[in-house]
């Protein structure tokens, strides 16, 4: 009968920490304007509040590892490559005073990584460098 006890309480456990990384997930994507923001009906980029959202699903991730399940690692793992994905192309083609797009400028080549220019780029913006960003620990 405890048997009965611990599946029955281990899924709802399993339930309980899908319904949080996915609250988790949903916060980061209405800061990265994909979810329109409840009370403006406009989409609105934050990334400082997106990436906390994002770090704190990494976090989670590693300090679980080898403790979660088939289903709730792959949950995590997906939302949170899904999150990064994200990120990264609206913080590309984020700028102070246009809105995110979600897609690479149409000037890189196909097949070509897209980078954020540099803060010392000149004018025509030709000095890049290499995006790299870690979502581990901290």
């Amino acid at each position: 009968m405890a048997e009965v006890q611990t599946s029955t309480n281990s899924g709802e456990l399993a339930q309980r920490f899908i319904e949080f990384v996915m609250m988790q997930t949903q916060n980061a994507a209405l800061f990265l304007g994909q979810i329109p923001n409840p009370q403006t009906g406009k989409g609105e980029v934050n990334l400082e509040v997106a990436k906390m959202f994002i770090d704190q699903l990494a976090m989670i991730q590693e300090k679980t590892r080898g403790n979660l399940s088939n289903e709730e690692s792959a949950v995590l793992r997906n939302t949170l490559s899904n999150l990064q994905l994200a990120y990264v192309e609206v913080s590309r083609g984020a700028s102070p005073s246009a809105p995110a797009e979600k897609k690479a400028p149409e000037s890189a080549p196909p097949g070509e990584p897209v980078t954020p220019e540099s803060p010392t780029a000149g004018p025509e913006g030709e000095s890049r460098k290499k995006f790299t960003k870690s979502y581990g620990a901290g």
